[in-house]
């Protein structure tokens, strides 16, 4: 990685002479340590390649791209990146590439901007060994996943019930135990479950876990507590945060309620209801 901060990319020589690039820190033939960095060429060929046609967020460009494995000149294994062409009728097997670097590198991937044409003569590395005086020992990879989920006939009563601040369980027609969130079925039984059934709002804290990692999206202060909320009248627990209470005074069998804020989809946390505290015997099955 601090190669490519300083448009230098280097392989690995193992035990049988190849050069391998990516490099990796063990022999994919006998898992001996690699310790020998060979610079390559920042030019190559392309060995096979698909094309982008949707460039969603986060993609290399922001305009369809090939994805191409490149062969730099010296290296024996390919590397994966984004091609830059007008169309696929701009792009086979065999095209001489080169690195477009990008205009600011910090020492990860994305510091090949990507791979364009090339018409020239092979560029000749510079024989660099690899040692940098102000080596990078560590990255920071974010990841995103964006997903659409499609709920079922339960799942849908029950986040509709929800825009009305209410929160709705079903019930097994065998065991009879009441299920929050409801999935259609009994665990236990496996039959369908179809009677609707209100719980709530008031329930108990079943257990709980003192948060002392802050995330990076949530405003709120650590430590704060996550605890599993056995609502009134439900068989199976929620978890949800506590509020309006030290986090050191949070306990096994404290009677919660929820706090709404305005347009919420979900109740924000759970607060104290200031009744006596619920007996360890009405809630120890749903621990």
């Amino acid at each position: 990685m601090t190669g490519l901060r300083e448009r230098v990319v280097l392989g690995v020589r193992p035990r049988d002479g190849r050069t391998l690039v990516p490099p990796v820190e063990y022999d994919p033939v006998t898992a001996e340590e690699i310790r020998d960095l060979v610079e390559v060429a920042p030019t190559g060929t392309v060995t096979t390649w698909a094309w982008n046609h949707e460039t969603p967020r986060g993609q290399p460009l922001a305009t369809p791209f090939a994805w191409v494995l490149v062969k730099l000149d010296g290296a024996d294994t390919a590397l994966l990146h984004a091609l830059d062409a007008p169309g696929p009728e701009a792009v086979r097997t065999g095209l001489r590439v080169r690195i477009r670097w990008a205009e600011e590198r910090s020492g990860a991937i994305t510091d090949i901007a990507c791979f364009e044409p090339y018409d020239g003569e092979p560029a000749r590395p510079a024989g660099h060994d690899g040692e940098f005086a102000d080596a990078i020992t560590g990255i920071v990879a974010p990841a995103r996943l964006d997903y659409t989920y499609s709920p079922g006939r339960a799942q849908c009563a029950y986040i509709g019930a929800l825009a009305g601040r209410r929160t709705v369980g079903e019930r097994c027609p065998t065991c009879r135990k009441v299920y929050v969130p409801p999935r259609g079925a009994c665990f236990t039984c496996g039959v369908a479950t179809h009677e609707q059934v209100d719980v709530g709002p008031r329930g108990t804290v079943t257990t709980f876990c003192i948060v002392n990692i802050k995330a990076k999206n949530l405003d709120i202060e650590v430590p704060y507590v996550y605890a599993h909320i056995a609502l009134d009248g439900a068989d199976l627990a929620l978890h949800g945060r506590i509020g309006g209470i030290p986090y050191d005074q949070v306990r096994m069998g404290l009677r919660v309620e929820p706090v709404w804020t305005e347009g919420a989809r979900h109740p924000d946390h759970c607060r104290p209801t200031g009744e006596p505290d619920a007996d360890y015997d009405s809630y120890k099955e749903l621990l």
